[in-house]
């Protein structure tokens, strides 16, 4: 794609890694295949520890072994999401043909997106301190709850020296963590930068509060149906777990390497709805503000985009707000999907997962089928895909995603 008339190219920032551990595969040609296949059944678990709740279920990754992988005493300094997070990023690192043994580390930057951190470890050292006192609270709580956990634990695992940051923008946060890293490949900052969002809150507490909140389904009885996106039967998301990082660099480094480039990430839009601390703004202006401004930042129009992964939760009133705002933003003929039928809403990791699914669609021009769209909802006016993948020429796509506290985001990505 070119720039229009009268303005500068704009910068782009080489997609050259992938790395996906998801509820839907442990690794990205596993997630992607999932995601893909109108057969697919989503890995959607009972959970003991949600025993008795009205949403006792959530997306769990599964065939995992992490303390194999990582050793075991790396593992016991890590909490779970840092765990998957170092489990991504040596994957897209390796996908993108790089050698943290060779490259200079004092240029690769780290930017990692959570919502909670190790939220799970601080519910179950609060329950120590509470039955069995002080004396057996575990020295470890700090680094292992901290949501600044993930990237210090990706950084030191890669040798990566340069900035390493955490952002936690509630449910946008993984999509802001590509964003900002967007920008310091543009500034100069670095020539490397793993990107993404990790996440793993399988925590009684945190459940309870979204339940009473109405904000989770509460289909116990067939929870592999309960996350369906855009339907009209729709009643709440369900939590997933998971860590979506990509490797990005700026363009001459990429070439001056001979690296295969993914896709790219083009623009980048950030804004706030200064609303409230748990709704969207009722009229989507907040996210339409983040999604012009990365069109605008990509050198892109509307009509460019052929593709969106949305933020899709399956709550009643996001997705009639975020599809509304789509269609007067992109008109119609964008093929939507939300992939969260598939992997969860991922929370903090969401925004990384469903980039990477993104810069994946663009590669192989297929957009995945939102899950569990059986009665579209005639009020969202959205070319949703469902039931099957469908194929389509695009060569840009866009990714949005909404937290709570009205942190909007979006992305633009074009085809390498």
């Amino acid at each position: 794609m070119t720039a229009r008339p009268g303005r500068p190219t704009p910068f782009t920032a080489a997609v050259t890694g992938i790395g996906l551990v998801t509820a839907a595969g442990a690794d990205a040609r596993t997630t992607w295949r999932t995601v893909t296949e109108a057969t697919a059944v989503p890995s959607v678990l009972k959970r003991p520890e949600l025993d008795g709740l009205p949403c006792d279920f959530m997306y769990t990754v599964t065939g995992l072994d992490a303390a194999a992988r990582l050793g075991a005493a790396a593992a016991r300094l890590m909490d779970r999401f840092s765990q998957l997070a170092v489990l991504a990023a040596r994957e897209a690192v390796a996908d993108a043909g790089l050698d943290p043994s060779d490259w200079e580390g004092t240029r690769v930057a780290v930017v990692i997106g959570s919502a909670h951190g190790g939220l799970p470890f601080y519910d179950e050292q609060h329950t120590v301190l509470a039955e069995r006192g002080a004396r057996r609270v575990s020295p470890k709580l700090a680094p292992l709850t901290v949501v600044n956990g993930a990237a210090s634990s990706v950084a030191t695992d890669l040798g990566a020296l340069g900035p390493s940051q955490a952002v936690s923008t509630a449910c946008s946060s993984g999509t802001v963590a590509i964003g900002t890293a967007h920008q310091m490949l543009r500034a100069g900052v670095c020539d490397i930068a793993v990107a993404g969002g990790a996440e793993s809150v399988c925590s009684r507490l945190l459940i309870a509060s979204a339940c009473r909140l109405k904000a989770v389904s509460t289909r116990c009885d067939e929870p592999e149906a309960a996350c369906r996106p855009f339907d009209i039967h729709r009643d709440g998301f369900v939590v997933g777990e998971g860590a979506g990082l990509l490797v990005l660099e700026r363009p001459e480094h990429a070439r001056a390497r001979g690296a295969t480039v993914r896709a790219h990430v083009a623009g980048y839009g950030a804004s706030s709805d200064a609303h409230s601390a748990v709704a969207p703004d009722p009229g989507g202006r907040g996210i339409e503000r983040a999604l012009r401004t990365a069109l605008a930042d990509a050198g892109v129009t509307a009509r460019d985009i052929g593709h969106v992964n949305a933020h899709g939760t399956s709550t009643v009133a996001n997705d009639l707000i975020e599809g509304t705002m789509l269609r007067r933003v992109l008109g119609e003929h964008p093929l939507v999907t939300s992939t969260k039928a598939m992997t969860g809403h991922a929370l903090g990791a969401a925004g990384g997962i469903e980039t990477a699914l993104t810069a994946l669609a663009l590669e192989h021009r297929l957009v995945p089928p939102t899950l569990n769209l059986d009665a579209p909802d005639p009020d969202i006016p959205l070319d949703v895909v469902r039931k099957e993948a469908r194929p389509g020429a695009f060569d840009a796509a866009v990714k949005t995603s909404l937290g709570f506290g009205g942190h909007n985001a979006a992305l633009v990505l074009t085809r390498a």
